[in-house]
């Protein structure tokens, strides 16, 4: 019995153990999107190291931020990480911003939509769009931050109602989407503050759900599945969400391509320190394998030739052996790679 109690104490040494180094999300074979409320960032003098370190360790392509309250400190943030650049734009106070690696993703165009005031109630941040470029293949992500609280009850005769204004918000984006890109591929993301799975008769997005052909939220399967992995424990409940149109559908049917929420708070020994310093919210991440990937990795295997290779100790081989193996390639690139014989 005293065997299984040690090894229980040392796994769960090594558990607590993990620090924000040792966060990993992006990869060079994916296209890596991170949706984040960092909680009117920032919370404290310390939010702003933290936030640096999460986004650089998280090695996303594209983050779609929201509750920036210091826009001045967000730049000067991701300032400080190598070839990331960040985007606000918003005719009133939004809070919302795009984070994104300028080595991977070319931005055609950054704009707001449903600005005027006839959309205020259902949009009290105006969603933002992001036209941008993934190794030549075209994406549209749009930002969200949809009204809060509420009681869970859908009244749609109520003009104010929390549900009825996140149910307008979800039935003007997917108007919007229906009509300006019906044949591109649309990302709609963020802090949609309501639950994928309510009853249909008080469900804000049962329109966009309806719509299998052309809809589906990545994420359905984590909010339909235990709250040790939604986005807002504090309730608990899962908030943020990533929405896909069809053109998307065959990339996230890849074995590579997938969604998850990243549990930050064990990487900062536990919850109470990451909610008193960062956020309320977990981010929220989409890995998509798309083709576009898929023909530059063969291009790269065409023009790259292997020259050396190296165990962990500096040792050449002839070839690749068992474990982790340093390949060296002829145009001096290298990569580690863990060869299983």
């Amino acid at each position: 019995m005293s065997k299984y109690i040690l090894i229980f104490f040392l796994f769960t040494h090594v558990l607590n153990a993990q620090t924000i180094d040792d966060l990993e999300f992006g990869t060079d074979t994916t296209l890596d999107i991170v949706s984040w409320n960092i909680e009117w960032f920032p919370k404290n003098s310390s939010t702003s190291n933290y936030v640096e370190e999460i986004l650089r360790n998280l090695n996303a392509d594209i983050y779609a931020l929201q509750e920036i309250d210091d826009t001045i400190l967000l730049e000067q943030v991701v300032s400080n990480i190598s070839g990331y650049e960040t985007y606000f734009k918003s005719s009133y106070y939004g809070g919302l911003a795009y984070v994104y690696n300028s080595n991977t993703i070319s931005v055609n165009d950054q704009y707001e939509i449903y600005t005027s005031q006839q959309y205020w109630n259902a949009f009290p941040r105006s969603p933002q769009v992001l036209d941008c470029n993934f190794f030549g293949k075209n994406y549209i992500l749009i930002n969200n931050h949809f009204k809060c609280c509420g009681d869970g009850f859908l009244n749609l005769n109520i003009f104010n109602d929390e549900e009825n204004r996140r149910k307008q918000a979800a039935n003007y984006l997917k108007q919007y989407v229906d009509s300006n890109f019906s044949f591109k591929n649309v990302i709609v993301l963020g802090d949609l503050n309501d639950n994928l799975v309510d009853p249909n008769v008080h469900n804000v997005f049962i329109n966009i759900i309806n719509d299998t052909l052309n809809y589906f939220f990545a994420d359905i399967n984590i909010a339909q599945n235990t709250s040790a992995n939604w986005s807002y424990p504090s309730w608990p409940s899962h908030l943020d969400h990533i929405l896909i149109t069809n053109e998307l559908f065959q990339d996230f049917s890849h074995p590579t391509s997938r969604v998850e929420v990243i549990k930050l708070d064990e990487y900062m020994s536990g919850w109470n320190n990451y909610e008193n310093n960062v956020s309320d919210h977990r981010p929220i991440g989409l890995k998509l394998k798309t083709d576009a990937l898929t023909f530059n990795d063969k291009i790269i295997q065409q023009e790259k030739k292997i020259v050396k290779v190296f165990d962990i100790f500096g040792l050449e081989h002839i070839k690749k052996k068992p474990g982790i193996n340093i390949i060296l390639f002829d145009d001096g690139s290298y990569k580690k790679e863990f060869y299983i014989k």
